[in-house]
C-alpha cells in the first residue's frame, strides 16, 4: 500500500511539517474503538492499550508502541476493511518510525 502521505516530506532531513505525534494519537484513538469491538483479539488489545500506562517503568509514548505492534494494528484494520485508517498507518509508518 503506497503512503497516503499529504506533503512530500523526508524524515531524513527534518521531522518539520511532520506530525508524527498528532498521527500516533489518531490511530491510537482508532485502537480504541476498535479493540471494543475485536472479540477474539480484545485480550490482546486490551494488554496493548495496558502498555500505555505501565505498573513499573518509563511510560512508552504512542509512536514507540505504534511502531512495536505495526503488524498487529494492520490486521486490526484489515478486519475491518478500514482503508482510510490503513493509509493513515502507512503514512505514520514511513514518516515516523
Amino acid at each position: 500500500m503506497a503512503c497516503g502521505c499529504k506533503s512530500p516530506t523526508d524524515r531524513y532531513k527534518t521531522f518539520a511539517g511532520i506530525d508524527c505525534d498528532g498521527n500516533a494519537r489518531k490511530i491510537m484513538a482508532l485502537i480504541e474503538n476498535y479493540s471494543e469491538r475485536a472479540a477474539e483479539t480484545k485480550p490482546f488489545w486490551d494488554y496493548f492499550l495496558d502498555k500505555r500506562q505501565p505498573r513499573s517503568g518509563p511510560k512508552p509514548d504512542d509512536l514507540f508502541l505504534i511502531h512495536c505492534h505495526i503488524n498487529q494494528i494492520r490486521e486490526l484494520f484489515d478486519v475491518y476493511g478500514d482503508r482510510e485508517s490503513q493509509a493513515l498507518l502507512v503514512q505514520v509508518e514511513e514518516e515516523c518510525c
